[in-house]
């Protein structure tokens, strides 16, 4: 597939990450036009180039009227809800924003409603994610992949104070991401920056293999002595189809057997993909359980409330795990008057392998009087082009 590596070597800002899309391939033209056709009084675009260390990059900077606005989330989504971007740049341009309300509203002990967007809910920050997220698009980049993030120390003049660098918000925003570059003087990441690259790539850190199609160098908008500081993009053809997924889990030495199937579901209803249990031991020679959940990032927080709910454990322990997954399709086949679903899957280096759908073939065991295990073994008899590996 195609996709684009993020190296952000120097860190990452909005304006860096769109200097090195337009040095990758991005057309200035298209770019001016996009943000034309949003209709915003007093914008316009520079697009143009600035060495960075001896590095040529492409650098872009919009000219905005004055500003004295501090919007909350709702103002911002309803400007990326009301722009002509595609569906897929909107959903990305709202997820960047609502991670960050959640960044600050954790940092501040507030609600994501009540967060007052500052330096990020300003109009050139806006056009950052939203061109961005339409740029990446257009470029036709399928797949996102980080290298470690540069965050630099020293401190910061934000809002609400003087505060280390990386900024507290921004720190919660690479949670879950390789850090480095803590070397570098100044905020090499700003709010901005993280929420692009937390939500293009999901942490995904970039394959040990790829191939290289282009490469792209974004501008920041200082220019030390100490190191080039610039953004870097590569395009890359891989090979890779891993989901980045979390597992949450969790210990309990006092809990009634009998309930477990109940926290079970519960963890399923709030949006784990997978949940096990397995005995183990414990400590005072204790028998013990371990409840383990595979959960994707969006429903991390939900998992967690209700294993506390329905279990009695007072903690738990989460990390991030990639999940490759073979190409997958169903077909339904029609055997004796039920419908049975065939499950395919492709596999590595050519060829697949197929099984009727469990489910299915409990149901039609049912509706017939046979024994499961019966169906199964005739329904992949009577369909043997579709049973690749049949037992």
């Amino acid at each position: 597939m195609r996709a684009l590596i993020i190296d952000p070597f120097a860190g990452i800002s909005g304006d860096m990450m769109l200097g090195a899309l337009i040095d990758i391939g991005l057309e200035p033209d298209w770019l001016r036009e996009f943000v034309a056709s949003l209709g915003l009084p007093g914008v316009h675009v520079h697009v143009g180039r600035v060495s960075r260390q001896a590095i040529s990059c492409g650098r872009v900077t919009f000219e905005l009227p004055p500003q004295h606005a501090h919007r909350h989330l709702r103002h911002v989504l309803e400007m990326v809800d009301g722009s002509p971007a595609s569906d897929r740049a909107r959903s990305l341009a709202r997820d960047a924003f609502e991670r960050i309300a959640r960044a600050e509203a954790r940092v501040h002990g507030t609600t994501v409603e009540k967060v007052h967007f500052h330096e990020v809910g300003a109009l050139d920050s806006i056009l950052d994610v939203l061109c961005t997220m339409q740029a990446v698009e257009r470029l036709g980049f399928e797949a996102f992949f980080t290298r470690p993030v540069a965050v630099g120390h020293g401190w910061v003049d934000i809002e609400h104070g003087r505060f280390p660098v990386p900024a507290p918000a921004t720190l919660q925003l690479l949670e879950g991401l390789p850090l480095t570059g803590f070397d570098l003087e100044g905020e090499c990441t700003t709010p901005t920056g993280a929420a692009i690259v937390a939500t293009l790539t999901g942490a995904r850190v970039a394959p040990a293999q790829l191939v290289p199609a282009g490469t792209g160098f974004g501008a920041g908008t200082r220019d030390p002595a100490t190191h080039p500081n610039c953004l870097r993009l590569v395009a890359a053809q891989v090979d890779w189809n891993a989901e980045r997924l979390f597992v949450v889990q969790s210990d309990i030495d006092d809990m009634a057997p009998e309930y477990l199937p109940v926290a079970q579901q519960a963890l399923f209803a709030a949006g784990a993909v997978d949940v096990t249990v397995s005995a183990i031991g414990m400590k005072k020679g204790r028998p013990g359980i371990r409840v383990e959940a595979l959960v994707p990032d969006a429903a991390r927080e939900s998992v967690l409330q209700a294993l506390f709910r329905n279990t009695p454990t007072i903690g738990a322990r989460y990390w991030a795990v990639e999940r490759p997954a073979l190409a997958r399709r169903e077909e339904v086949v029609e055997w004796n008057g039920q419908d049975i679903r065939f499950k395919t899957v492709s596999l590595p280096g050519g060829g697949e392998r197929s099984k009727p759908e469990f489910d299915d073939v409990v149901r039609a065991a049912a509706a017939l009087g046979m024994a499961p295990i019966d169906v199964e073994r005739q329904v992949s008899a009577d369909n043997p082009a579709r049973v690749m590996d049949p037992r």
